[in-house]
């Protein structure tokens, strides 16, 4: 496979999601684990009800959206300050701990960003955690207003970024991403950091099933869709093992 390209999703893949479950605990203490998990569910299936209805919002909003329907599905107040405090928390998540390294080791390549986040999510993400030094760039769904994994957002790479596909890996941690970018010919490389054996521990070393191992459950395992990526990778730096050192 020739790669000139490298595409990342960015919620997930570069940027640890469950970074949040320390701002939500301190919002909501003792509620911070199911807040944290519940949103990102739903935060997903609002893109996908969106999608499916034709009525975009940016995800700015569908986050918004999610974090309210979770605080009232739990019975929690909405106070406001605490409710803006939550969402700044997507300004800044954290970075995987081998982001840098395996975008460090990967420069010769056209490296990008393809994401849900909207605009201004992700350009002050990026900028906020360093990441705009290593990319060449960051791509939103808002230009194709709609969500993954519909092959409309794909085609950004090739209209944005202007690589063909057949040049292009694209890397995520989410199976129904990296699906989606499967099923429209792109090679793909799932990081499966969640694998069946340690999801079965967990399940076994518990008395009840905890919030975060029924997310990974749901959202951390492939999908049986008969689309199979081209890569099971583990971690970012597996991936400078699977392609060669650019020159």
């Amino acid at each position: 496979m020739t790669v000139k390209s490298i595409v990342f999703d960015a919620y997930g893949t570069l940027f640890d999601i469950q970074s949040v479950a320390a701002v939500t605990e301190d919002a909501f203490p003792g509620h911070g684990e199911i807040i944290t998990q519940i949103w990102r569910l739903k935060q997903l299936e609002y893109t996908w009800l969106r999608t499916m209805m034709g009525r975009y919002a940016d995800f700015w909003q569908v986050t918004r959206e999610s974090l309210g329907y979770t605080l009232d599905c739990l019975g929690l107040p909405r106070d406001n300050a605490a409710f803006e405090r939550i969402m700044q928390r997507y300004f800044d998540l954290d970075l995987y701990p081998d982001a840098r390294t395996a975008l460090a080791g990967l420069s010769g390549y056209k490296l990008a960003v393809l994401s849900n986040g909207s605009t201004d999510m992700l350009n002050k993400l990026v900028r906020n955690t360093g990441v705009d030094s290593f990319l060449d760039a960051t791509v939103s769904i808002d230009l194709a207003k709609k969500f993954k994994p519909v092959a409309e957002v794909y085609e950004l790479i090739e209209s944005v970024l202007g690589v063909p596909y057949g040049e292009v890996l694209f890397v995520s941690s989410n199976a129904f991403d990296a699906c989606g970018a499967k099923s429209v010919g792109l090679k793909v490389a799932w990081i499966e950091r969640v694998t069946a054996q340690s999801l079965a521990q967990e399940l076994e070393d518990h008395q009840r099933v905890r919030p975060i191992t029924m997310f990974k459950a749901l959202r951390m395992r492939m999908e049986e869709l008969g689309l199979e990526p081209d890569y099971r990778i583990h971690g970012l730096t597996d991936l400078l093992e699977v392609v060669p050192k650019a020159t």
